[in-house]
């Protein structure tokens, strides 16, 4: 796609639709750089974390620090896949000051999963223990009320991805 661009790949989907999967993959390509919301804020704020809130302050920290490195890199020449959710206009805010400040070339990847896939995928995430956070259903219903899908006018280049 941007072979020789450096990239912004973001990610939108709600929780169990793949993102990490499909960022993990994205990442194998030479000159990739992968970062994990999940794991950063696991590893910083762990047993901090245990609201919605919690983790909307507790992001709003990692984001700060992260994204003059994020942009750092894409200026160094190395494509990023920023495994952090675009599921709000506000994430999404916050990633296109990224893309304005670097002015690297950028596809946000929208995982167009229904909720039943993300729902199995997230009882075999939980039973595995593999993942840095296990969320109920419950969590699960709640986070998805805040989804917002991306609109045109955000002037994003996107690239849809099914079950």
């Amino acid at each position: 796609m941007f072979e020789n661009e450096p990239t912004l790949h973001m990610v939108c989907g709600k929780i169990a639709a793949g993102k990490s999967t499909l960022c993990t993959a994205l990442a194998q390509a030479p000159a990739h750089v992968y970062l994990s919301e999940d794991a950063w804020l696991s590893g910083l704020y762990g047993e901090e974390m245990t609201s919605l809130q919690d983790y909307v302050r507790c992001a709003a920290r990692l984001r700060a620090m992260m994204g003059p490195h994020v942009v750092a890199l894409l200026r160094d020449g190395l494509s990023v896949v920023l495994d952090f959710q675009a599921n709000t206009k506000e994430s999404r805010a916050w990633l296109r000051g990224i893309l304005d400040e670097s002015g690297a070339a950028h596809v946000l990847h929208v995982l167009d999963v229904e909720d039943a896939v993300c729902l199995a995928r997230l009882r075999a995430r939980n039973a595995s223990g593999a993942h840095d956070f296990a969320a109920t259903e419950a969590q699960f219903r709640m986070i998805s009320n805040h989804f917002v899908p991306p609109a045109p006018e955000e002037g994003f280049t996107i690239q849809r991805h099914g079950a």
